[in-house]
């Protein structure tokens, strides 16, 4: 049988495929029955799974991460997909053509890598690019940078997509900075690179994503500081000189202010320009990208408009074509 992508499923539709399982969650309705509630995904997208009347063998029969054939119904609810479930079952890994599953090519990863090395080995700063090179020339940081998720539900939220989101960051800090001659672009460039590098022992991500006890304890931002201070120490040794205060000082600051106000978390305000450009930037091509997703993913085919988000505080223009 073909398969069906979720970016593909209209309403109504009876649905027989296997889906990658996360968020599982075993609840009660308001009459105390149980409900089983997951996450279903592929490489297209992701939608909640709802199966009535289950019970807690149900909800121990598999585990996050797992591929579950999934039969149901699928039906629009408050502008989202979800499915219906009437049967799941467990299926073995092996039997999975895991390419169904994965949102960014090895190809374009590699493609993705060969950029990102290209724009920091082209920093004219002697020391920045001797720090760019302790990172790149990391194999284990390498790895887990190139695999990790920029989020795990916002923008991103897909192996590769941290690669991703700093790539195109460094592009949009490249087609600004000329514009503003007090701007550093080297230090841009770099703190485009160290801003969610934490992410990559903050987030799990072997298959299903989530938070690491490290995440959920101290976070990226923290992380981040943390390995930006182990390259530190490593470009001391290789050079055989001190690193600049007053730049390594710069670059913990971007870090620490990339999430740009406190009410998202940044322990501190951008208080230099490429801070404050950094914060702005990110923020931009981290709501594009799941703005873009949102109306991309909209069910409601018959409106020219999304639902209403209530985190946006607004629902957003589709177009009629």
């Amino acid at each position: 049988m073909e398969r069906r992508f979720i970016s593909q499923l209209g309403e109504q539709e009876k649905i027989d495929q296997v889906f990658l399982v996360s968020e599982k969650q075993l609840r009660t309705n308001r009459n105390g029955n149980l409900y089983l509630q997951v996450r279903l995904s592929d490489r297209t997208g992701s939608l909640t799974g709802m199966l009535w009347n289950a019970n807690d063998a149900t909800y121990k029969s598999f585990n996050n991460g797992d591929f579950l054939r999934s039969q149901g119904a699928v039906q629009v609810h408050n502008g989202a997909l979800q499915m219906i479930l009437n049967r799941i079952e467990r299926v073995d890994p092996n039997s999975v053509d895991e390419a169904d599953f994965i949102t960014i090519a090895d190809q374009e990863i590699a493609g993705l890598t060969t950029k990102l090395a290209g724009m920091l080995r082209g920093m004219k700063n002697y020391h920045l690019r001797n720090l760019a090179e302790c990172f790149l020339s990391d194999e284990a940081f390498m790895a887990k940078f190139t695999a990790a998720p920029a989020g795990v539900k916002n923008h991103h939220a897909y192996k590769g997509g941290l690669l991703q989101h700093v790539v195109q960051l460094m592009q949009l800090c490249a087609s600004v900075a000329p514009h503003y001659p007090d701007l550093d672009p080297d230090l841009l460039t770099i703190g485009a690179l160290l801003h969610d590098a934490g992410k990559i022992e903050e987030l799990t991500y072997q298959r299903d994503l989530g938070y690491s006890d490290a995440g959920q304890l101290i976070g990226h931002v923290v992380i981040g500081v943390i390995l930006l201070e182990e390259k530190l120490r490593q470009v001391k040794e290789l050079s055989k000189e001190d690193f600049p205060q007053e730049l390594a000082l710069r670059l913990k600051h971007m870090i620490v202010s990339h999430q740009g106000q406190y009410e998202y978390g940044s322990p501190k305000l951008p208080m230099t320009l490429e801070a404050i450009a950094l914060a702005y930037l990110d923020d931009l091509d981290a709501k594009m990208h799941s703005i873009g997703q949102l109306i991309r993913d909209d069910a409601n085919t018959d409106s020219p408009w999304t639902p209403y988000y209530a985190s946006l505080q607004r629902k957003f223009y589709k177009g009629n074509a």
